[in-house]
């Protein structure tokens, strides 16, 4: 396989992984700040954008839990955007159009053509979770159909390549932030454990049914 074309399936899966991650993090804050005081958001809005190695947010500081949002999600200018990542996974398909399938390629146009005609105003005034539901939803959809329709050669492989390398780099770190420092002091002061906090880790890399499972049979 030549070259050009690994390098644009490769990152076309990364980007969309990206997007895909990014959008969980947000709904997941979102939701918390319902069971949550100012105080406790600031921090874990500072620590989510840490995580994803987001530039600074311009604006009042520290930026508001709108103006994140908005920069993550629709500022085209922000390289780790839902709008940017989505925008080029969809470019990188277009230079290997040929080695893509038609429902690939029709379900990422949908997708961006989806996150393009929603407007931040709109989107925070009705319902912010149904959003990036959809975008989560429109990502593993991608990944359905590409295994469903897409041959499973050299293609197909750096695709998987792309999309795991991008998660196991978004999960350590989320680990790296989130954990160590974290844990270590409260276990030093004798400070009750931030049960929230940890909740969120795990439903941030998809994996708080899987350690409740787990636990069932500890």
């Amino acid at each position: 396989m030549l070259s050009r074309v690994a390098d644009s399936l490769y990152w076309m899966s990364r980007y969309l992984e990206r997007a895909e991650h990014t959008a969980r993090l947000l709904d997941l804050n979102l939701h918390q700040m319902l069971d949550q005081s100012p105080a406790a958001a600031g921090p874990r809005w500072e620590r989510l954008l840490l995580s994803l190695r987001a530039p600074a947010i311009p604006g009042a500081s520290p930026p508001d839990a709108y103006q994140i949002t908005d920069a993550l999600t629709f500022d085209q200018s922000n390289d780790v955007s839902i709008i940017s990542c989505i925008t080029q996974a969809r470019e990188n398909a277009r230079q290997v159009r040929e080695q893509v399938s038609s429902e690939m390629w029709e379900q990422l146009n949908r997708l961006c053509l989806q996150v393009k005609g929603t407007k931040m105003e709109e989107m925070w005034q009705t319902e912010p979770h149904e959003f990036f539901q959809s975008v989560k939803d429109g990502s593993h959809l991608f990944l359905g159909v590409t295994d469903a329709t897409m041959s499973h050669g050299e293609g197909w492989q750096f695709i998987q390549l792309g999309r795991f390398i991008e998660r196991a780099g978004a999960t350590s770190a989320l680990l790296d932030i989130y954990l160590p420092p974290h844990i270590e002091q409260q276990r030093l002061t004798d400070e009750p454990l931030d049960y929230l906090g940890l909740v969120g880790v795990l439903k941030s890399c998809t994996a708080f049914e899987a350690y409740c499972q787990l636990d069932a049979y500890m």
